[in-house]
């Protein structure tokens, strides 16, 4: 297992490389930049500016000297946010889009877990309709839009709840925001939970275990969760990914202090460093979780064999 978790790590390095490149290539020659404002600098202050942050190299130039930074552990100063490195505002802000990404995952993921099992024990009854029904909204309705209904219905007409903002320490400013990133993530593993878990009541050793008189939960419990849990377990690595990229909208929606409001500030005013910075955090993210996710794929199928 360690050996193969060795050579997931060694394959990782060139697909790691090759992202970071194409971000960086795509990033630059997109148009406008990091000193194009509505007022123009004089042309000496954006010479210097440019030749500060290197950007009066030529673009090839420009790759090496970030890449050669960047395997020194170096994301780079920002363009925009004066006195900040992109280090900096990663710390400042990553901890709490991870809280609010990890208060989700884990709601999400037990709801999706127990919905998915009623909706394929009561299969094609009334509990099955409207889980089908509630996950399917969830799957529809996009996060923004889903945002701004939650805002509207329980922050400004009903008053029940913040429609943004952030208090330190209230659980109230959480609700909205985490209840808009849980509903897709539960939604989509209700239903892998479903399909996986009618698939294995049909399977032989589950009649066996019935016919051997074995009740309904002990046959569920001992027989059924396990295997059933073999596709979700699957998409729990991304699933999580999924959350952290997906709380960056979620964020600058509801005024949160994560580390959206620096990212869509920095792709708006083209601040290389902090929108290359937050991608490579991503990717390297989503690389350790799908590696994760292979072992405990590994641990739960004894059958599973890397070679």
């Amino acid at each position: 297992m360690l050996a193969y978790a060795f050579r997931r790590v060694l394959s990782a390095i060139p697909i790691a490389l090759i992202a970071v490149t194409v971000c960086f290539f795509i990033l630059r020659l997109a148009p406008g930049g990091p000193f194009d404002g509505e007022r123009a600098l004089p042309p000496t202050v954006l010479a210097n500016l440019r030749a500060h942050y290197s950007l009066d190299q030529p673009l090839i130039m420009q790759y090496f000297i970030y890449v050669g930074r960047l395997l020194q552990g170096d994301l780079g100063p920002s363009m925009v946010i004066d006195g900040f490195r992109v280090a900096d505002l990663i710390r400042i802000g990553f901890p709490f889009t991870l809280t609010l990404a990890l208060y989700a995952f884990v709601i999400a993921t037990a709801i999706g877990i127990v919905a998915g099992m009623l909706s394929a024990v009561y299969q094609n009854k009334w509990p099955d309709y409207v889980m089908v029904l509630v996950v399917m909204i969830g799957v529809v309705i996009p996060n923004f839009l889903n945002a701004a209904l939650l805002q509207l219905v329980f922050g400004v007409h009903l008053g029940w709840l913040p429609a943004g903002g952030w208090v330190s320490g209230s659980v109230a400013h959480l609700v909205l925001p985490v209840t808009v990133l849980a509903w897709p993530h539960a939604a989509r593993i209700s239903r892998l939970m479903r399909g996986s878990m009618i698939e294995v009541l049909g399977s032989n050793y589950v009649r066996t275990a019935r016919a051997k008189g074995l009740g309904e939960r002990l046959v569920l419990a001992r027989h059924a969760i396990k295997p059933a849990l073999l596709p979700v377990v699957s998409y729990l690595g991304p699933g999580l990914s999924y959350l952290l990229t997906g709380s960056l909208a979620v964020e600058q929606i509801f005024g949160l202090p994560g580390i959206g409001k620096y990212f869509v500030t920095a792709a708006l005013n083209r601040d290389y460093g902090i929108v290359l910075g937050t991608t490579i955090l991503y990717m390297f993210i989503i690389l350790a979780l799908n590696l994760i996710v292979d072992l405990v794929y590994a641990w739960l199928d004894p059958k599973v064999r890397y070679r």
